[in-house]
């Protein structure tokens, strides 16, 4: 997710699928180790769309995510979208593909 315009779009998107937000650092070492488990281990096919969000480069979105749906920012961290809604949120070992669909 490189823009606020995408995000627009997976919060749409969220009124017809899941939709998993996942909000990565390079700079730390569990975001790291949770986004190789997800990639690893995905096993939502297409039932649920992700997005992925380099907070690095694209803080302004993230600070959107927070804002727009009450959620204090943390990383790694996932936000689970369904009809519009931030519907569960997860940060560092309490992310569980489990709570995604």
């Amino acid at each position: 997710m490189e823009s606020l315009n995408q995000l627009n779009t997976a919060v749409m998107e969220s009124n017809h699928q899941p939709v998993v937000l996942f909000k990565h650092s390079t700079r730390c070492s569990v975001s790291v180790m949770v986004k190789r488990m997800l990639e690893s281990q995905w096993s939502h096919g297409n039932k649920v769309t992700p997005y992925f969000l380099d907070l690095l480069k694209h803080r302004d979105i993230s600070n959107e995510i927070a804002s727009r749906f009450g959620i204090h920012h943390e990383s790694p961290q996932v936000v689970v979208l369904k009809d519009g809604q931030a519907v569960h949120s997860a940060s560092h070992n309490e992310i569980d593909q489990a709570d995604f669909a």
